[in-house]
């Protein structure tokens, strides 16, 4: 394993950090309220970042998404990279790709994801048939409670309760969006289709599915890690320069060892989703890794954030300081990501089911 960055993808992840670091300020997100920075998404997308998201792969991915995570950037950025980019690059169709692929690289087209942390949910198929152009269409009906990023979206990837996968646009007669205030400022929403109509992604069977869900997960996991490691730069700031009987509270062995405690966990994240992401792109087994990863993002992201606010004391119970943002997306992934429990309770039977199959 080798989890060095190319020269490509170092590239990348220096630009965004540039561009992260420049744009979501204090001020900046504080300006936003709960919805995404248009600006910041059109920076992206002249870059060449979105773009980029197809050579870098999702290793790449992950590191764009770290720098994203430090500075808590309001933009589709991951739900975009996996729902679009990835999954069109693995499985879409050649008049998919050619449909979608300029858009989305430009970031004029915004593609989520509709996956829940228990599974496909109950969005039903009816009408299946070949269309003119050699895709599969069909109409889909069923709700989604929460989607990420759903009120930015063009596009949306639907699986159905026998885990096929179906491109969705937001524009599409039968498809509702109604507006959902999360945790985090994610411009999320509640999907209702009702006989909308929708071309299948990848071929029949779960494959697609599970390969995008997969993808999804480790993203946002490495999302996570960026999350931490801002929380955590933060807590060091400012421990360094609060001064309590004449020291600094970065003297204190509490703090040193609270602050140590918060850093091992953020590499541990880090560290993990790296694993699956570069397994992920090698075409070699990931399943396992993948929930290794939304393991550590759930249980130890959720301990760096709470220690975060917890090292600055009286101002991390300010909901205006910056330290909060970190709180409130370290929560928001956590939950995303069905929670440490149940990410455990999937690879306690993923590990049960490849033990019998041996």
């Amino acid at each position: 394993m080798d989890f060095t960055p190319s020269e490509e993808q170092q590239a990348a992840r220096d630009l965004a950090a540039r561009i992260f670091g420049d744009l979501s300020t204090h001020e900046r997100l504080a300006a936003a309220g709960t919805g995404s920075d248009a600006e910041l998404w059109k920076r992206l997308g002249g870059a060449g970042l979105l773009e980029a998201v197809e050579s870098v792969g999702l290793l790449g991915l992950v590191l764009l998404l770290e720098e994203q995570g430090r500075t808590t950037a309001q933009v589709p950025f991951a739900a975009t990279g996996v729902a679009g980019l990835l999954a069109m690059g693995a499985f879409g169709t050649r008049k998919q790709r050619e449909t979608m692929g300029p858009g989305l690289r430009n970031g004029s087209l915004v593609a989520v994801g509709a996956f829940s942390a228990t599974g496909p949910g109950h969005v039903r198929v009816s009408g299946g048939a070949e269309s003119g152009d050699g895709s599969y269409v069909c109409a889909l009906s069923g709700v989604v409670p929460v989607v990420p990023w759903l009120r930015d979206a063009t596009h949306v990837l639907v699986p159905d309760r026998d885990r096929g996968l179906w491109v969705v646009r937001a524009e599409e007669a039968g498809v509702r969006v109604e507006p959902v205030e999360t945790t985090a400022p994610w411009a999320a929403g509640r999907l209702t289709l009702d006989g909308a109509r929708a071309e299948r992604l990848g071929g029949p069977g779960p494959a697609a599915y599970e390969s995008v869900r997969r993808a999804a997960t480790i993203a946002y996991a490495g999302l996570q890690a960026g999350v931490c490691a801002g929380a955590v730069a933060r807590a060091a700031e400012y421990t360094s320069q609060r001064e309590q009987f004449g020291r600094p509270l970065s003297t204190k062995q509490a703090v040193q060892l609270r602050a140590a405690d918060a850093h091992m966990d953020t590499e541990a994240i880090r560290v993990t989703a790296y694993e699956a992401a570069w397994r992920y792109d090698e075409g070699l087994p990931h399943a396992t890794h993948a929930l290794t990863a939304a393991w550590w993002a759930s249980e130890a992201g959720r301990r760096v954030v709470h220690a975060g606010q917890h090292l600055h004391g009286g101002m991390g119970a300010d909901l205006e300081h910056p330290v909060h943002r970190h709180f409130l997306w370290g929560r928001q992934i956590d939950a995303y990501l069905g929670g440490g429990g149940q990410s455990l309770e999937r690879l306690g039977e993923l590990l049960v089911a490849e033990g019998a199959e041996e």
